[in-house]
């Protein structure tokens, strides 16, 4: 066990399954005590109880719906009650409802997608900033993004959309929290394999589109999108602020 993260107390939303999963574990390992949180309660639990079977009461599980402002706060609450201040957050939680041609969008969809995947990111950061700037703690926010927030989105275009817009108020917040000592920075993850891509990963026109792209050629396992995620969490990226990091097998390069 090391201890990069010792002494950080981190909420982890979308912490069920998937790459939010790999960031506990690796938080956890890294000696955070987390706060994972999603929709439902019962998948929470089972993975607080996997990873504190191998860090004893490192991990604590909260529902919390991202998409509702009030389950938000109600969360940033508990979590500064029975844990701590949260000096770490990480915007994981995210929706794609609609997989189509954008112009043929839902509208309930794209309002959907809007309200989890970017109004629910903001809100979480107004909710945990709000309180480090109270108390004139220093922190850092991690927001997921996606390399279909870097480029063309086809199929997935409102999905994009929020992922691009995540990397705009990555930026602007970057600047506007940085002389309070609050970084905040993003990750966009390639394809990777999780509940959320099993649509891409299982389809083999689909995936071979990403793979056949990418350097690396092949896709990721969610514990690979982890490690940046600890990095920026820890203090050895303490001069890193405003950026969003690919991880993505060089699929934006190629």
């Amino acid at each position: 066990m090391a201890d990069r993260l010792k002494g950080k107390v981190a909420i982890v939303t979308g912490g069920s399954r998937g790459i939010g999963e790999a960031i506990a574990r690796s938080f956890a390992s890294e000696g955070a005590k987390v706060v994972i949180a999603s929709r439902k309660l019962e998948g929470l639990e089972g993975v607080a109880a996997s990873i504190n079977a191998e860090f004893p009461g490192a991990v604590f599980a909260k529902a919390c719906h991202i998409g509702k402002s009030e389950e938000i706060s109600a969360l940033v609450d508990w979590t500064e009650k029975e844990v701590g201040l949260p000096n770490v957050l990480v915007n994981n939680a995210a929706t794609n409802p609609y997989l189509g041609p954008m112009l043929m969008t839902p509208e309930a969809a794209w309002d959907k997608t809007f309200d989890v995947n970017l109004k629910g990111y903001f809100s979480a950061i107004r909710e945990v900033s709000s309180r480090l700037l109270e108390r004139d703690q220093p922190g850092s926010i991690i927001n997921m993004s996606s390399i279909f927030g870097m480029g063309a989105a086809p199929l997935q275009g409102v999905y994009g959309m929020t992922k691009a817009a995540i990397i705009s108020m990555t930026q602007t917040l970057a600047a506007e929290l940085g002389q309070a000592k609050i970084r905040v920075n993003a990750v966009a993850p390639g394809l990777v394999d999780t509940h959320f891509a099993a649509a891409i990963v299982q389809d083999d026109t689909m995936r071979e589109h990403f793979t056949s792209r990418a350097p690396l050629a092949r896709y990721a396992l969610p514990q690979e999108i982890s490690g940046m995620v600890v990095f920026l969490a820890s203090d050895e990226s303490s001069f890193v602020t405003g950026q969003t990091f690919p991880v993505d097998g060089g699929y934006t390069v190629s």
